[in-house]
């Protein structure tokens, strides 16, 4: 196979985008937290001074949505006026409203705890993606962009980098060779600071601190380059200099540009919406396929219709590393996985609040936190039921 370059980025925690990801998911955990059944459709806007709430929520539970918010940014770190955005001083404006009934009646049933008809809270495509490549069973390059971006907000907060600000980025390209990653070509790290810090100090410390430290030191050779703030000069950021959103940065979630995605974000969203308890389920699915080693990797994709609890299509790909025929391993999917979206709440667990977790970082391949959807506990079933085949 030719060589190939695959480039992936993540954020930090005080990302624009990612402050409003992780505000829409502390509103979902805590109204799921009081009331599971809770519908949510929350979204976020960061911009200059001002944070705006808005969406459908249905639940019996009360929670203080601006209370949520604030701590969220706090506990972020947007606790200076310097900033340009501070906790105890942003605007906040909440516009909620109840779940359009149109909505709510595909998804309802009256015996709330028989979970097999619940229907599909919206249609869609949801995508999974697993490989051999790493302990986390995904691409090295978003692996490492996460671990980049975790430490920078490491160093930031426990005070080894005592300049640094919230907001930050990463991006990793890395050379693959025989389907198989080789060297680092370029990593990129974006870190906002203090006026005062040169920059030659801090391109200095963000190698020696942040790079060094997550960087294997097997992919890194003479030709790596490094570019860090590459346009001299990050004072102004998070939502002071650019207008966050929530689900703007879904790539970022998932699989960081490898593999596909359907299109729909996670944040926000109760598990209800299959753009989330779906492709939590795909990903479930994909990892379990390649950790019973019917394949190196592998990428399923579902689709689903409003109201309706099956799924209407599984495909699988294997990319031409399966040890079965592609349609082998969808028919074994479905023997193996209940993927009726009731089901992937039950199996999964998914009307907890556990969702902040990840609004940060990744929703797949964390191995740092125990998600239900990354559990290899289905890897026995399909390894038997290969046999018969």
């Amino acid at each position: 196979m030719d060589k190939k370059l695959l480039t992936s980025e993540s954020v930090t925690e005080g990302h624009p985008d990612k402050l409003a990801d992780q505000i829409s998911d502390a509103i979902v955990d805590a109204l799921l937290a009081k009331d599971p059944y809770s519908r949510v459709a929350c979204e976020v806007l960061t911009t200059k001074g001002t944070v705006i709430i808005a969406g459908e929520i249905t639940t019996r539970a009360y929670v203080e949505i601006p209370e949520i918010a604030r701590k969220v940014i706090a506990d972020i770190g947007y606790t200076s006026p310097d900033y340009g955005f501070e906790a105890d001083t942003c605007g906040i404006s909440t516009l909620i409203h109840t779940q359009s009934q149109d909505i709510n009646r595909g998804i309802s049933h009256k015996n709330k705890k028989d979970l097999t008809s619940l229907g599909a809270g919206d249609q869609g495509l949801m995508y999974g993606y697993a490989t051999n490549e790493t302990p986390e069973y995904m691409p090295l390059p978003i692996v490492l962009a996460h671990k980049l971006v975790k430490q920078l907000a490491k160093v930031r907060k426990n005070k080894t980098l005592k300049y640094l600000r919230p907001d930050g980025k990463s991006q990793i390209t890395i050379e693959y060779d025989n389907d198989q990653p080789k060297r680092i070509v370029n990593v990129v790290i974006a870190a906002q600071h203090d006026p005062e810090v040169k920059l030659k100090k801090l391109r200095a410390d963000i190698i020696k601190k942040v790079i060094a430290p997550i960087i294997p030191k097997k992919f890194i050779d003479q030709k790596t380059k490094y570019f860090i703030n590459a346009t001299g000069r990050f004072v102004l950021g998070g939502p002071a200099a650019d207008t966050g959103l929530t689900g703007r940065k879904i790539i970022v979630d998932t699989y960081g540009g490898i593999g596909s995605h359907g299109g729909g974000c996670f944040s926000g969203k109760d598990p209800t919406k299959v753009d989330r308890s779906a492709s939590y389920g795909a990903r479930w699915v994909a990892k379990n396929i390649v950790g019973a080693g019917l394949a190196d990797k592998v990428e399923i994709q579902l689709a689903y219709v409003i109201g309706v609890s099956r799924p209407l299509a599984i495909n699988i790909d294997t990319f031409n590393t399966g040890r079965l025929k592609n349609e082998l391993i969808a028919r074994l999917v479905k023997k193996v996985f209940d993927l009726r979206p009731g089901m992937l709440i039950k199996n999964l667990k998914l009307r907890r609040p556990i969702y902040q977790q990840v609004a940060a970082y990744g929703h797949f391949g964390r191995n740092d936190l125990d998600l239900p959807w990354e559990k290899l506990n289905k890897t026995a079933a399909l390894k038997k039921l290969a046999k018969t085949l």
